[in-house]
């Protein structure tokens, strides 16, 4: 392998690494139109594992904006993130795949907070696993596919069922 080669290897997993990123961060912001754009025009994610929806990005975005409206606080932490290039029954270097381990706490939005300084800490926490799949496209890196496997949740003991991610 040469350099030239080794160069841009590392360059497609910085860039493919900074889409997941990114993806936490629109979630976490509440930006739906930098999550929408993270996506490829036939892009899809896969929610259904958390009591979500699956559908295209257009429609998920939707769905997070409304379910997203219960946490006052959000903090996706994505982490053991594995990068693979190449389709499993391909090969090519403009498709790429990530696994990646996640926690998510986050801050239920209070109707009244009596106190000056409200609590930050989280009272929903889950956990699990994102499947990530993602297309070089000419505008950069692009999501085709995510798939939550939720593997864990902790709610408060009296709270309504919320689902999200």
């Amino acid at each position: 392998m040469t350099q030239r080669v080794e160069l841009a290897i590392v360059m497609d997993r910085l860039a493919v690494d900074e889409v997941v990123t990114e993806y936490a961060v629109a979630v976490d912001d509440g930006d739906w139109e930098a999550y929408r754009k993270l996506f490829a025009p036939d892009g899809r994610a896969d929610y259904r594992s958390a009591g979500g929806i699956e559908g295209n990005a257009e429609q998920i975005a939707g769905w997070l904006a409304e379910s997203m409206r219960l946490f006052a606080m959000r903090q996706h932490l994505i982490v053991n993130r594995r990068i693979s290039f190449g389709a499993p029954d391909q090969h090519t270097d403009d498709t790429a795949q990530v696994q990646a381990d996640y926690v998510n706490p986050m801050r239920f939005a209070k109707e009244d907070e009596s106190s000056d300084t409200p609590s930050t800490a989280p009272d929903f926490v889950c956990g699990g696993r994102y499947s990530f799949g993602l297309l070089r496209t000419d505008d950069g890196w692009r999501l085709t596919e995510v798939v939550v496997e939720e593997k864990w949740r902790r709610l408060p003991e009296r709270r309504p069922e919320a689902v999200v991610h």
